[in-house]
This record gives structure tokens, sequence and C-alpha cells, in this order.
């Protein structure tokens, strides 16, 4: 693939998801659209470019960037989020007004795995929580992922990743070699195509935002005007939970760390704003 078609690609993703792709990622770019170009019926990667350049070929601008934006995902993935998230919850709950519903969002939910995690902790909560409903929304840019996420299956290798076998047993029925989510849980969460680059004010207000290792693929600009975006809609008092590789500062002043806390993120408080 030449130069000129790599950057044509590169930046026709760039402007739909976000993403950054570098030139070092020309290895990923063949192995992830090989399905694609053969689909298509297409040679290399510079034919794919130029039917690109179609105005026509929207849908296939569409198919490039879900094939190209990652979806690693695995259940309690780094720990460290979810020990927080079930010392919040219960204060949350208490705050909030009786019959008003908790809502979190996994954004860039891929495969649903995070999701899930936190559908199993607001049920295990339930009795602290005042039995209120929870609500949990997942979003993705990719149609595909979005249909394994509702449907809940997962792989014997999917579940025993982070999933500790008591929760496995308790919240999942087999069929053959994989698994289901139970009802209940799924009951619990939706799932919609939604990209972050969007007006995100349509999603409403959430009391928890989890956005763990999506920012890492974005250029300085789209990632604090994400954060930005993502501040406006969080409740006064709610958390927004990022990867512990990644960071707001320099970005924006609209969250800030919460004290002893790695990748949990806080409104600033009044007091201290005016300090």
């Amino acid at each position: 693939m030449n130069a000129e078609s790599f950057s044509y690609i590169a930046g026709l993703v760039k402007g739909r998801s976000g993403l950054v792709l570098t030139p070092d990622k020309g290895y990923m770019l063949e192995t992830r659209l090989a399905p694609l170009l053969k689909r298509e019926g297409l040679t290399s990667l510079d034919a794919l470019a130029l039917k690109l350049r179609d105005p026509r070929a929207a849908v296939l601008a569409e198919q490039v960037t879900e094939a190209l934006t990652t979806n690693e995902s695995s259940f309690f993935r780094d720990g460290k989020p979810f020990d927080h998230l079930r010392k919040l919850l219960p204060g949350l709950a208490a705050a909030r007004p009786a019959g008003a519903k908790l809502r979190i969002w996994s954004a860039a939910c891929s495969t649903g795995q995070e999701a899930y995690s936190i559908a199993m902790i607001a049920q295990e909560l339930a009795p602290q929580l005042g039995n209120r409903p929870v609500e949990i929304l997942g979003t993705d840019i990719s149609t595909e992922v979005l249909a394994r996420a509702r449907e809940g299956w997962f792989t014997q290798f999917e579940v025993q990743r982070g999933l500790p076998a008591r929760l496995l047993v308790k919240h999942f029925r087999q069929q053959e070699t994989r698994w289901q989510v139970a009802a209940e849980l799924r009951a619990m969460t939706k799932f919609e195509r939604f990209n972050l680059l969007s007006d995100l004010r349509g999603l409403g207000r959430f009391d928890v935002i989890f956005c763990r290792n999506v920012l890492i693929y974005f250029d300085a600009p789209t990632k604090a005007r994400v954060l930005g975006a993502m501040a406006e809609q969080l409740a006064a008092d709610g958390v927004l939970y990022l990867g512990g590789a990644e960071t707001v500062l320099g970005l924006t002043e609209k969250v800030v760390p919460v004290a002893g806390e790695r990748g949990a993120y806080e409104r600033p408080r009044p007091a201290a704003m005016a300090g």
C-alpha cells in the first residue's frame, strides 16, 4: 500500500471515529481489512482507497471504520474501577430521590463484557441500593459487536478471562461450548450504536461513565473534546472511569482525579473550584 492510500484511509477513519492510525499500523490495516477486500473483490488496499474516494461509497467507509476500531474486552477488566464502583453505588443511590434510577454508561462497550460486569455488581448490591432500578447503556461504533453484546453469548475462552467461577455459575447458562448471560442481567442493559464524536447530550445524564482504554486512540484535541462533553453529562456527584494509563492532565479541568483512586475522575467540588 502506498503512502497516499494509507493517508487517505487513515484520514477517513479519523474523521468518522476519532481513531488515529499512525504509519506503523500498515500491518493492522492489512490484517483487519483482508476479509473486506475479499468480499468486495478488491486486490489491494490501494484499490480500496481508490474505491473509498467515490462519494457513493459511504457504506463501505462505515465498514472500514468498524473493522479498524479496536474491540478488545474482558470481564472485570483491570479490577480497580469495579472495586471502586462497589463502594460508590450505595452512596449515589442514597443521594437520589425515591424512584429515580441510577444510569451507567459503558462507552465503546465492544461485545458487552464491561456492561455485564457492571450489571452483576448492581444486582449483587440491590439490597444496599434500596432495590432502586439501574439502567446500563452500552454504546459502540460497531454494529457487529453490538449484536453480540445484545445476545449475551460468550465462548469458554471469553468467560475464563476475568470472570470468577461463582459468578459464571450464578449469572450464565451453558449451552454446549458457549455461555449466555442470564435474562435479568440482559434486561438491565441496553446496547446502542453511538459515535463518541457525536453530540452526547441526547444520551441524557449519567451517574457513572466508563470510558476506558478508548481515548488512547485519539489525538489530544479529540480527547479534550470528548472528556469535556462527558463531564457535561456526568451527575454532580458522579464518577468517570478511564483506563489506568489514561489521564486528563492538560486536556480538561472539567473532571479531576478522585483522591486516592487510579483511573477515577469526578467533577470539581465548588470549594475546590473557588480555591
